[in-house]
């Protein structure tokens, strides 16, 4: 039996709603007791000086991107998972937009045993609501309830179809699970690179509009309300969806939602620089749109801070900016953008790593794993130690700076070649643009002549 001793630390416990400097003894893997400055704790093993660090229960992240199977040269198990240590998390759910879709027990098997095998944190899969993410066809549900998903979602898709989405908030609520969407209209958003307002007029880029969270999220609280099914509303980033979200809480109805760091700290002007790197999704609002996610996180409307991890090889963003998928990178930076979060205003204690509608089924689910994201006595020693003082220096990698104008002259002069190239065909003139017809190029001494008869072929005399 090992004692462990975390002294002169900052303890932070969300759940008790705790704040201040103590010492943490642990006894076996557990929790033994949390010091006062002037407590005697008795002998320990080894002590840890955690002066200027907080100490706090590991960071939980509702979703994140693991991208394996399937899109290993974006991210594997192994390297988020460890990316996840490194910025705090001990526990994270996988999202299931892999290749293949996580839709069936199996699918849900490899993820755990390859986070098994990692050995690094916690990794809780996420169950496609539909099949292959489509959005036509429902998955097998009841298959991923007995492979342990603890929550369904079609990650970064949207379900557009409504008869779809109510099919499946009634049959998830049978199983007592949520459902994470991604409330947005597929077709606002088609086509757009940022959002759309002053900074995209000034650009010249097309903007995704905040109407398109805004009336997805009205639809997805009025199927909740029909169905009485739960619903969690990922990366809400406009003032008008933190309104309807905040009404249908006051209404009882069971919808929660959560917000990035990212989407809290920086607004659209970065897209001024023309970096892939800021070219995610949803886009970076305005300042208007940032004032009310913090009021919500204040308020407790907005009851999860979830990093969004979505990883990319830098060769796919390396590219023009129009033609760059969307995705930015958050497990590693998370806790340092949490803290400059906590320095505009908004507590960590209230805020900081509470899963969906934490008093229920899901929350459940993952105490029995011990990622309840609580300290206290006899609880498992899941800590998370991050320093009040460090400054994280983020050195991005030197890529080509790409626009849209750029690749629009690029592709004006490529269209005007193809042009007239075709001009040339079309007037019969032969040149290295176009291949010309056959009987030009053959002379009239090299056919060999013959005759079609019935019988045995003849011999002409050409003498």
């Amino acid at each position: 039996m090992s004692r462990l001793l975390i002294r002169n630390g900052t303890v932070i416990d969300p759940a008790g709603d705790m704040e201040r400097p103590a010492s943490l003894l642990i006894d076996d893997g557990r929790i033994a007791a949390v010091l006062a400055e002037d407590d005697d704790p008795g002998h320990a093993d080894r002590t840890i000086d955690a002066s200027g660090l907080l100490v706090c229960p590991g960071f939980v992240d509702a979703h994140v991107a693991l991208r394996e199977p399937g899109f290993e040269e974006d991210e594997t198990i192994a390297s988020a998972t460890a990316a996840a240590l490194a910025g705090g998390f001990t526990s994270i759910a996988a999202l299931p937009d892999t290749n293949p879709v996580v839709d069936n027990h199996g699918s849900a098997e490899f993820v755990k045993r390859q986070a098994e095998r990692a050995g690094n944190c916690r990794v809780y899969p996420l169950g496609a609501v539909t099949k292959g993410n489509q959005g036509k066809e429902l998955a097998e549900i009841g298959q991923l309830v007995e492979a342990e998903a603890v929550a369904f979602t079609d990650g970064k898709t949207p379900i557009a179809n409504a008869e779809v989405m109510r099919r499946a908030l009634e049959y998830t609520g049978m199983f007592g699970r949520p459902i994470l969407h991604y409330s947005i209209v597929p077709e606002l958003l088609e086509a757009g690179l940022m959002h759309e307002g002053f900074e995209s007029t000034r650009l010249g880029l097309r903007g995704i509009p905040a109407a398109a969270q805004d009336i997805m999220t009205d639809r997805d609280i009025a199927l909740a309300e029909l169905t009485e099914g739960r619903v969690h509303i990922m990366c809400v980033t406009t003032s008008g969806a933190v309104d309807h979200i905040r009404r249908a809480q006051q209404a009882g109805i069971r919808v929660t939602a959560d917000v990035t760091p990212h989407h809290l700290l920086l607004t659209d002007d970065v897209m001024g620089t023309f970096d892939t790197l800021y070219k995610c999704n949803p886009p970076f609002r305005s300042r208007e749109h940032i004032n009310a996610l913090i009021a919500g996180l204040q308020d407790g409307t907005i009851s999860v801070i979830s990093c969004d991890h979505q990883p990319l090889a830098i060769e796919k963003k390396a590219v023009e900016l129009d033609s760059a998928p969307f995705g930015i990178c958050g497990l590693e930076t998370a806790g340092d953008l949490r803290r400059n979060t906590h320095s505009t205003g908004t507590s960590v204690v209230a805020t900081v790593d509470r899963l969906p509608d934490g008093s229920s089924g899901w929350s459940a689910r993952t105490e029995r794993g011990n990622a309840d994201g609580r300290c206290r006595r006899r609880r498992h020693a899941d800590r998370s130690e991050r320093s009040l003082d460090r400054r994280c220096q983020i050195i991005p990698i030197p890529q080509p700076q790409y626009s849209v104008r750029r690749a629009a002259r690029y592709r004006s002069s490529r269209d005007n070649d193809r042009r007239r190239r075709r001009e040339i065909q079309h007037a019969g003139v032969v040149s290295r643009f176009s291949r010309p017809p056959p009987d030009r190029c053959r002379r009239r001494h090299h056919r060999i002549p013959f005759r079609r008869r019935s019988g045995p072929p003849e011999r002409i005399d050409r003498s």
